[in-house]
């Protein structure tokens, strides 16, 4: 398959702005169009083959190789195509994007698709703050597609969320889904502090117990019928979703009645 292979050469001296990474604009431009891109290092405008060994030309499947976390919004708003990142990268990563995956075989820092609306982007090692998040000021986050973290994620996963899946498979740290209006997410392995606080609609999953807030009050246990159609997508995503009566079921707790809202916390209990 024909694609476009980006490799560092050397790790920037400050953060790489680099938006122009994307399968929107990469292909239409040939091979001296994308060494040519725009990118700001710092305040200094550059371009990309100043710090990329560039190969391949008009394709919307990019492979980059080299530690990125100094190298902020790759794939940016991207509607389409692949993006392969063997290494760390930096902030932003699928921030506003529309379309496509990304991959990364590595971690990433914050804000790992900020207010995406379509799209999946899979973080193979850990994620930083504010995953599908909304950024300050913005009333809605993640709107759409999925994001899956194998490793652990920091605060306020899920911030505003209204549409979506997020999967963090490790742990999560405090106010995951704060302020949430819809979508899932999935907490493999649990969270820290405040997990739902000021959410107003949405399902929050922990396979882990969790310490949660008094404003949310328990109201049974039982195993959605949701789960089932949620299982089957995560497999495919390499994710497993308990469901079974016989493995156990769920204990559902209703909040933040703070607010007041509407959203709901499902807790995985084994059976015995």
């Amino acid at each position: 398959m024909n694609k476009i292979k980006l490799t560092l050469r050397e790790k920037p001296v400050v953060v790489l702005e680099a938006e122009v990474i994307s399968p929107d604009l990469f292909v239409e431009q040939s091979n001296e169009e994308i060494r040519a891109s725009v990118v700001y290092h710092g305040k200094r405008q550059k371009r990309i083959d100043d710090f990329f060994d560039v190969e391949g030309e008009r394709s919307d499947c990019i492979e980059i190789h080299g530690d990125l976390n100094r190298v902020r919004h790759v794939g940016r708003a991207m509607t389409r195509g692949e993006v392969t990142i063997h290494g760390d990268v930096g902030m932003h990563l699928g921030a506003l994007m529309k379309g496509g995956t990304i991959e990364v075989h590595g971690n990433a820092g914050d804000w790992v698709g900020g207010e995406m609306k379509k799209g999946k982007i899979h973080i193979h090692g850990d994620a930083g703050q504010q995953v599908g998040a909304a950024y300050r000021g913005s009333i809605l986050g993640m709107q759409g597609g999925t994001i899956v973290v194998d490793g652990n994620a920091g605060i306020e996963v899920g911030m505003r969320m209204r549409r979506g899946i997020i999967v963090i498979g490790g742990t999560a740290r405090d106010f995951v889904g704060l302020q949430m209006k819809g979508g899932t997410i999935l907490l493999c392995g649990g969270a820290e502090i405040r997990t739902g606080a000021w959410m107003q609609r949405g399902t929050i999953i922990s396979l882990k117990e969790l310490a949660l807030m008094p404003t949310f009050a328990e109201s049974g246990a039982y195993n959605p019928t949701f789960l089932n159609v949620y299982s089957q997508h995560l497999q495919a995503l390499g994710v497993q979703l308990p469901y079974a009566e016989a493995d156990g079921r769920y204990r559902r707790y209703s909040g933040d009645r703070g607010v007041p809202g509407k959203g709901e916390i499902l807790i995985w209990e084994p059976a015995v």
